[in-house]
């Protein structure tokens, strides 16, 4: 026997009445105010992209954000090109990717330098949202020590909120985060031939 179509409109209004009180209820336990720190790792594309996201609605709502780059830097950046604009401070390696300068000794240098301005960052109670784009290739490089960078997160200011891209997120930066998000690799244009898009892809 089919239901009525009034039978199936309260099968559907029982069930949404079942997620919304799971839902308030979350919202009622979730009570502590902080800073969060964002991982967003994995193999796929749209990390930085998310990142740039989360800067852009910080900005959004007149919130103070600043952003580190590492490993990219040596072409044109829309998000930099938009965002520097409205009064975020970038802090740029400006190597490009480490496959191409092929020089370990030269690459830290320039990974410290920037790192000194994120220790900075890290200690300015003024800005609300910090983007350490693709640092967890520094790490795994050995180019920034990770103690000194769980050390400088952890005594951060405790509003202040804080994303680190990039693949192969150490397992350490994984447990000191609040939110993790891995980005599956399904389909890449740039493995079927295609160059990269302006506007879309950089």
């Amino acid at each position: 026997m089919s239901l009525s179509d009034e039978q199936k409109q309260l099968k559907h209004k029982a069930r949404q009445q079942k997620v919304k009180a799971n839902v308030d209820e979350k919202i009622a336990n979730a009570q502590e105010e902080k800073g969060l720190l964002l991982v967003i790792t994995g193999n796929g594309k749209g990390k930085s992209t998310s990142g740039f996201g989360t800067v852009a609605r910080a900005v959004g709502h007149d919130k103070k954000a600043a952003v580190a780059q590492f490993i990219k830097g040596t072409w044109a950046n829309g998000e930099r090109n938009l965002l520097e604009k409205l009064g975020v401070e970038f802090q740029v390696m400006a190597t490009g990717f480490t496959w191409e300068t092929q020089n370990k000794e030269a690459d830290t240098v320039a990974a410290q330098l920037v790192w000194q301005e994120c220790k900075r960052m890290l200690k300015d109670e003024t800005i609300d949202v910090v983007l350490f784009d693709e640092l967890t290739y520094m790490v795994s490089y050995g180019y920034i020590d990770l103690d000194e960078v769980v050390e400088a997160l952890t005594n951060r200011p405790k509003m202040q909120s804080v994303i680190i891209t990039g693949r192969g997120a150490h397992r350490t930066l994984i447990e000191l985060a609040d939110t993790v998000s891995e980005v599956k690799n399904v389909k890449h244009a740039f493995e079927s031939g295609v160059k990269a898009l302006k506007g879309v892809d950089w």
